[in-house]
């Protein structure tokens, strides 16, 4: 299958804005999800931990991992795996195309990670 097949690229926001703000929560497809970025990447997580149904927006990368605002649990923004549990935060995703970061609508499965 072709990469157009296989994925839903929605434009989302310039990647000037998150460089100024380092953490944002936007819609994909009616989907909240929290785009980091991580040194020159741009990653994107469900933005509802899925231990407290917070916000990972709302939290901070902190030594390479995403952190929750509610409880301190740390998600690896490439798998999403928590550190320490077997649970794992969904992730997209993403590529920039002319400026604008473009996130895959379907986070992908555990067994991409």
């Amino acid at each position: 299958m072709s990469d157009i097949e296989t994925t839903r690229w929605v434009a989302t926001v310039p990647l000037a804005d998150l460089a100024r703000r380092r953490r944002l929560r936007v819609e994909v497809d009616g989907r909240p999800v929290a785009l980091f970025l991580a040194g020159d990447h741009v990653v994107a997580l469900d933005d509802v931990c899925i231990h407290k149904g917070r916000s990972l927006a709302r939290g901070v990368l902190w030594q390479g991992r995403v952190v929750c605002p509610a409880h301190q649990w740390a998600f690896d923004p490439v798998t999403g795996r928590a550190d320490g549990r077997d649970e794992c935060q969904p992730v997209h995703d993403v590529r920039v195309v002319d400026g604008v970061i473009h996130v895959d609508a379907r986070p992908r499965s555990q067994e991409e990670n």
